[in-house]
C-alpha cells in the first residue's frame, strides 16, 4: 500500500487524479447530448427514436441468441430429448426462475404488454433499466428450458426499457419520456417479429390508442431501425417460410369463415380459462409461488414426453404446419395440448408471451380445419398452409383483440397480399364471436386483475365520437338581417325575448347581438335606424354540424353562442351550440 502511495506522489501527472480517459470521453458524449436535446427536443426527437431502435435491435438479437443457447444447453440439440431430460429441466428452471423473478427482478412478470401500459399511464414512463435486465435473464431460461412462451412481449417490454433510461439519462422533459416508452416498445416488438408494420399497429392498437403525427413518426422511424438492426445481424429471411398462397375461387372463403367460428371459440376457451383461473392463483399464499413456475414445467414436461412440440415458443413446429407436414388429428392435439401448457406456464406467473403461442395455436388449428376440409373437398385449391397462415392471424385477432394488427402481420409474415382477403374474413369473424362473448379484452383484463384501471383501447374502439349535430340547438335563435329596421326587430322578436339573435352580417360573417343593446338604441335613437348600426360581437367562429364536438369545446368557453352552419353555404344557419347544449348532450349519452 506505501509503495502505491509512493508511486503516485512521484509522477506529476497523476497527484490531480485526472477523470480515466474512457470515463472522460463518456462524460463529455452524455454531456453533449444531453445539452443537444434538452435545448432541441422536439427538433431531434426522431433522431432519439432511430438509436432507440438500433439499441432495441441490439437486445432482441442478444436475447434471441440467449434462448437458443439457453436451451442447446438444457435439452440438447435433439428435436426429441430423453423422458427424463424433459421432465427434469423445466422442473428445476422453473425453481431458478420463481425466485429470480419474485426476489431479484419483481418487476419481470407477466407478459410485458400490461407492464408497459402501465408504464405510459401510471408510471410517466418510467421502467427501471433492472427490469431489461431481469427480463432478459428470466424470459431466456423460462422459454429455453421449454415453458410455452414467446419472446416478443418480453422484447416490447425491453424495448421500452431501454427507451425510458435513454430518455432519463438525457433528462427529457417528462411529457417526452411518457412518449419514448411506446416508441421503444414499437422498437423491441418490430425486431421480435421481424415485422416493422405490425408492431407500429399494435402499439397504436393497444399501448397508446393514438394516431399523432408526432408520435406516429418517432415510433415508425424507431421500428424500422431496429429491424434493419435485427436484420443486419440474423438476415433478412423472414421469421416463418411461407408456401405459394393460391386461391381460385369465391366459394373458398367459405372455408375461412368455418376456421372464424373455430378460431373465435378457440379464443374464448383459452380466455375464459385465465379469467376464471389467475384470480384464484393470485390468492394463493405467497410463499406456493415459489413453486408454480416450477409445478408449470412439471406437467409441461409430462405433456413433452409425448409431445415435446409444445414445449418452448415452437417457431419449428409451425414452419411444419405451415407446410403441411402432420395430419389433421395432430394438429388438433397440438393445438389443444399448446393452449394447455400455454395457460399453465402464464398462470404460473413465469415471465414470457403469449403472441408466439397464439400464433401456435392459430397454426395448429388453421392447418386442421384445412386438412378437414380437404378431406371432404378434395376439390379445393387453398393448400393446408395457408390455412395455418390464415389461423395464425385469426387466433391473434381473435384472442389478443387486435384485428388491424392481425391482418397485417400474416402480410408481413408471409410477404404476399393474397392471405389479405382470408385473413379479413376469418379473423374478422374470431374477433366478433369473442367480442360478443367476452366483454372485456385480455389485457384489459389482466390489468384490472392486477388491481390496475388503465385506459382500455378496444373500448374507445367501440365509442362513436359526439358530434356538434348531437348538441346544436335548432330553436332558440332568431336570424336578423342587416337591413332590418330595429323596431321591426323588437316587434318580431316580442314573444322570443330569451333567444339567441344572430346577426347575418355577411357570407360566412356571423354576429352576436345583444337585446339590450338594441332597446337602448331604441329609445335613444330614430325607430327606422337599421340593425346594422347596432353594436354587435364577433365575427362568431364556425362550426359544422359533422365536426367533433371535443374540437367544438376549445371555443365554447369564449363565446356564450357558436352558430352551426353548412359547409356548402355558410350563411344557411343549422343551429347554434352551446355550454348548456354540451352538457345535456353529453349527459344524454352517459345515461343512453
Amino acid at each position: 500500500m506505501s509503495g502505491s502511495a509512493s508511486l503516485g506522489t512521484s509522477q506529476p501527472a497523476a497527484a490531480s487524479a485526472p477523470t480515466p480517459l474512457v470515463a472522460r470521453a463518456r462524460f463529455h458524449w452524455r454531456s453533449w447530448i444531453r445539452k443537444i436535446f434538452t435545448s432541441r427536443e422536439g427538433q431531434l426527437f426522431l433522431f432519439l427514436a432511430v438509436l432507440i431502435g438500433v439499441f432495441s435491435g441490439l437486445a432482441v438479437v442478444c436475447f434471441r441468441v440467449a434462448i437458443e443457447w439457453v436451451q442447446f444447453v438444457l435439452l440438447g440439440s435433439s428435436m426429441s430429448p430423453g423422458p427424463l431430460r424433459v421432465v427434469l429441466v423445466p422442473t428445476i428452471a422453473g425453481l431458478f426462475v420463481a425466485v429470480l423473478a419474485i426476489r431479484v427482478f419483481p418487476r419481470t412478470q407477466g407478459s410485458g404488454v400490461n407492464q408497459t401500459k402501465a408504464a405510459v399511464y401510471v408510471s410517466n414512463g418510467y421502467v427501471p433499466f433492472d427490469t431489461v435486465i431481469g427480463k432478459f435473464i428470466t424470459c431466456a431460461l423460462a422459454i429455453g428450458s421449454g415453458q410455452s412462451l414467446g419472446p416478443e412481449d418480453p422484447s416490447l417490454q425491453m424495448g421500452a426499457g431501454i427507451a425510458s433510461a435513454m430518455g432519463r439519462s438525457l433528462k427529457l422533459s417528462q411529457s417526452r419520456i411518457r412518449l419514448i416508452v411506446p416508441v421503444g416498445a414499437a422498437a423491441g416488438l418490430a425486431a421480435a417479429f421481424n415485422a416493422p408494420i405490425a408492431a407500429v399497429l399494435f402499439v397504436i392498437e393497444e399501448v397508446i390508442g393514438t394516431w399523432s403525427a408526432g408520435v406516429l413518426g418517432a415510433i415508425i422511424l424507431a421500428a424500422v431501425s431496429s429491424v434493419v438492426t435485427m436484420r443486419w445481424f440474423l438476415g433478412p429471411e423472414p421469421l416463418f417460410r411461407v408456401p405459394p398462397v393460391r386461391i381460385d375461387h369465391p366459394a373458398e372463403f367459405l372455408g375461412f369463415a368455418v376456421l372464424g367460428v373455430a378460431g373465435g371459440a378457440a379464443s374464448l376457451l383459452f380466455s375464459k380459462w385465465l379469467q376464471y383461473a389467475r384470480p384464484r392463483i393470485l390468492a394463493l399464499p405467497r410463499w406456493t409461488h415459489y413453486f408454480l413456475p416450477s409445478a408449470a414445467g412439471l406437467a409441461i414436461g409430462v405433456i413433452g414426453i409425448w409431445m415435446p412440440q409444445v414445449m418452448g415458443a415452437g417457431y419449428a413446429v409451425m414452419d411444419q404446419a405451415l407446410h403441411a407436414q402432420f395430419t389433421w388429428k395432430l394438429l388438433l392435439v397440438l393445438a389443444v395440448l399448446k393452449i394447455v401448457a400455454t395457460g399453465f406456464s402464464f398462470l404460473s406467473g413465469t415471465p414470457g408471451g403469449m403472441f408466439a403461442p397464439t400464433l401456435f395455436i392459430g397454426a395448429m388449428l388453421g392447418g386442421g380445419i384445412g386438412a378437414i376440409e380437404h378431406h371432404f373437398f378434395p376439390s379445393l385449391t387453398v393448400s393446408v398452409g395457408t390455412f395455418a397462415l390464415v389461423g395464425m392471424g385469426t387466433m391473434f385477432g381473435g384472442f389478443l383483440r387486435v384485428p388491424i394488427t392481425s391482418i397485417f402481420m400474416v402480410i408481413e409474415v408471409s410477404g404476399n397480399y393474397t392471405v389479405a382477403l382470408p385473413v379479413m374474413v376469418s379473423s374478422l369473424i374470431a374477433y366478433l364471436i369473442s367480442r360478443q362473448y367476452q366483454k372485456i379484452a385480455l389485457f384489459d383484463m389482466l390489468t384490472r386483475q392486477n388491481g390496475l384501471i388503465l385506459p382500455s383501447v378496444e373500448e374507445r374502439r367501440e365509442q362513436t365520437a359526439m358530434m356538434v349535430e348531437d348538441a346544436m340547438q335548432l330553436d332558440n335563435v332568431v336570424i336578423v338581417q342587416p337591413d332590418e329596421r330595429i323596431a321591426d326587430v323588437l316587434a318580431r322578436t316580442a314573444q322570443a325575448k330569451q333567444a339567441n339573435l344572430l346577426l347575418r352580417a355577411g357570407v360566412g360573417d356571423w354576429r352576436l347581438l345583444d337585446r339590450e343593446e338594441i332597446e337602448r338604441q331604441m329609445s335613444e335613437l330614430a325607430s327606422n335606424r337599421t340593425i346594422a348600426e347596432v353594436q354587435s360581437k364577433g365575427p362568431l367562429p364556425l362550426l359544422f354540424p359533422d365536426e367533433s364536438l371535443e374540437e367544438a369545446l376549445r371555443w365554447v368557453s369564449d363565446w356564450p353562442v357558436i352558430p352551426v352552419v353548412s359547409r356548402s353555404d355558410l350563411g344557411r344557419l343549422a343551429g347554434i351550440l352551446t355550454l348548456q347544449g354540451v352538457l345535456r348532450a353529453v349527459q344524454k349519452a352517459a345515461v343512453d
